[in-house]
């Protein structure tokens, strides 16, 4: 008798049906609950289309009629890092977590939860409003004075430009937020008779008092070194030197590891920390 090649054993053992566990919650502030899905097996499947089937039958592994989980989604390729979510464990993108590399790592099931460091809107949904909010602190952006064209800008050495792309490629995942230990989950609860406006005042408040984060600190380093961008570098160094700025990071590096685009944030770190150290020194003798 032949014995079957690795590949045509591995295909044997190919499940007809996925069994997944999904931590939901109907809404903010209210608590949250396991329920235990089973959706068809296909080929080639990621957790969003994992999802998609879990909605499409809405209904748990037992037969009981569920309302549709919900999740948040975009691209669909790894771009508008709208999908983030903690499957498995481990904060990733879901539309590049592909079932089939899930399933040898964990067989009996693939466990998906919302972010931890982000209010949970519903079930896998989460307000990321405060990592936006981190962009704006350490005014993450080009600053223009107009549209016309001014003709070709300032020429960028190659050196720079292998240095800067990959800082250009954040997607505002939030991953990196939700692996960080010093990035603490901020939650507000809306006050009797208080206004939409109020609330946002509030709210960002405490945001501005918490840690900014690594990918802020990051397009802070990106911008500094942009050409045109560098015209508002001592406006950024300042937020990183404001309370929650870069003296808040312990140097875990879990924000590097995790990173879905392998971008160098502790280096981004580092650069930010030497720079608020001159920058600092020069405030002082430069009087």
């Amino acid at each position: 008798m032949i014995a079957a090649t690795p590949e045509v054993a591995k295909e044997r053992r190919k499940p007809q049906k996925i069994n997944v566990r999904i931590l939901r919650q109907d809404a903010p502030g209210k608590p949250q609950y396991w329920e235990r899905h089973q959706v068809d097996y296909e080929p080639d499947m990621n957790v969003i289309s994992v999802l998609q089937k879990v909605a499409a039958q809405s209904k748990t592994s037992d037969g009981t009629k569920v309302a549709p989980v919900s999740w948040d989604c975009g691209c669909l390729e790894e771009v508008c890092g709208s999908c983030t979510m903690v499957i498995n464990g481990r904060v990733r993108q879901s539309c590049s977590a592909l079932v089939d590399r899930l399933l040898e790592q964990s067989p009996e099931e693939i466990e998906l939860r919302p972010m931890n460091k982000f209010p949970v809107v519903r079930d896998l949904m989460v307000d990321r409003s405060r990592l936006f909010r981190a962009l704006q602190r350490v005014k993450a952006w080009v600053p223009v004075d107009g549209y016309y064209d001014m003709g070709a800008g300032p020429r960028i050495s190659r050196e720079e430009q292998e240095r800067d792309y990959p800082l250009s490629q954040c997607m505002s995942c939030g991953c990196c937020l939700d692996a960080c230990p010093q990035f603490n989950k901020i939650e507000l609860q809306r006050q009797p008779n208080e206004s939409d406006d109020d609330v946002k005042k509030r709210r960002n408040e405490a945001y501005d008092e918490g840690f900014v984060g690594p990918h802020a600190i990051s397009q802070a380093m990106l911008f500094n070194s942009h050409p045109v961008g560098k015209n508002m570098a001592d406006e950024r160094l300042e937020a990183l030197m404001a309370p929650g700025g870069i003296q808040a990071c312990g140097n875990a590096q879990n924000c590097v590891a995790v990173c879905p685009k392998q971008i160098p944030l502790t280096t981004s770190i580092a650069r930010a920390g030497r720079a608020v150290t001159v920058y600092a020194l020069k405030k002082i003798f430069d009087r």
